[in-house]
């Protein structure tokens, strides 16, 4: 289905991509690229990429199908790096967790090319980062959302819905402020809550015992705070307007929660909490 893939970005989500897509021989071959040689040199070895280059717009001549998949901070300098190199018919897309600002970045650097390309998020991951990390089957049954807007290219649409479609993804399009929207309320706002919740308890006096009689419930809620920090730091500010909204829903849920803990209103938190439950057990399955 792919002759040449570009990955650029051999980290969790770029090298499971190509492993995925190794594995059911969907794609030929396969160049990295990004900057860290250590990196690029062990995906090598693993068998996830042929070759590797530092430099983006080398990295993507010939290449039919180009995966941008670093930060958001660094995907438009990436587009200005690769337009004037793309072959014609190259289908871009990208993996970040943001869509409305990478769309904007891509119509000012492809121009008329924008066409080709095609926002895409797979909700996917691990804590871990790096391509030692990566796993074919990291996308099998999950989502993957593509944003296209009326300017997409209909076969590039379809190229890249078949690329995810062979990892094992379930694909489903979405409006971009609607993704933004949804993915502020149920990916970027727990990772905040996480974020701040282990830095309040390590500032704590006691925080030597907090963390060392932590359970399995701590682990569980605090797991993604793990996640890369760079990462995440790109996220909430390119989706800001988003997660605020999302922050200022919780807090005010967050603020009831205070207020009938302090008046020992129990019939209030039992409502709250039987709320919530409900609302947990009728959604089931494993979050992402």
């Amino acid at each position: 289905m792919i002759q040449r893939l570009c990955i650029i970005g051999v980290g969790l989500i770029g090298g499971s991509l190509a492993r995925a897509l190794r594995s059911v021989g969907a794609v030929g071959s396969v160049i990295g690229c990004g900057r860290g040689a250590v990196n690029l040199q062990s995906a090598v070895r693993l068998g996830v990429i042929d070759e590797y280059s530092f430099d983006p717009a080398t990295a993507v001549a010939g290449a039919d199908m180009v995966v941008v998949a670093t930060s958001l901070g660094a995907s438009p300098v990436i587009f200005d790096n690769i337009a004037a190199k793309l072959m014609d018919d190259a289908v871009i897309t990208d993996v970040g967790s943001a869509k409305r600002r990478i769309l904007d970045a891509a119509k000012i650097s492809f121009g008329d090319g924008v066409a080709r390309f095609v926002p895409g998020h797979p909700i996917a991951g691990t804590e871990k980062s790096g391509v030692e990390a990566s796993f074919a089957d990291l996308f099998r049954d999950r989502q993957v959302i593509l944003t296209p807007d009326s300017t997409t290219d209909v076969e590039a649409l379809d190229k890249v819905t078949q690329m995810w479609r062979a990892t094992g993804a379930i694909v489903s399009q979405m409006d971009v402020e609607q993704h933004d929207n949804v993915l502020a309320a149920t990916s970027h706002l727990p990772h905040m809550l996480a974020y701040a919740l282990v830095d309040c308890l390590s500032s704590m006096n006691s925080s030597a015992d907090i963390f060392k009689f932590a359970a399995g419930g701590f682990r569980d809620l605090t797991r993604i705070a793990s996640s890369s920090p760079e990462m995440w730091c790109d996220i909430a500010i390119d989706n800001r307007d988003a997660l605020l909204t999302a922050l200022t829903s919780f807090s005010a849920t967050y603020d009831d929660l205070v207020r009938a803990l302090a008046a020992g209103d129990k019939d209030s938190l039992l409502k709250l909490f039987a709320r919530a439950k409900s609302a947990r057990d009728a959604f089931g399955g494993t979050v992402n």
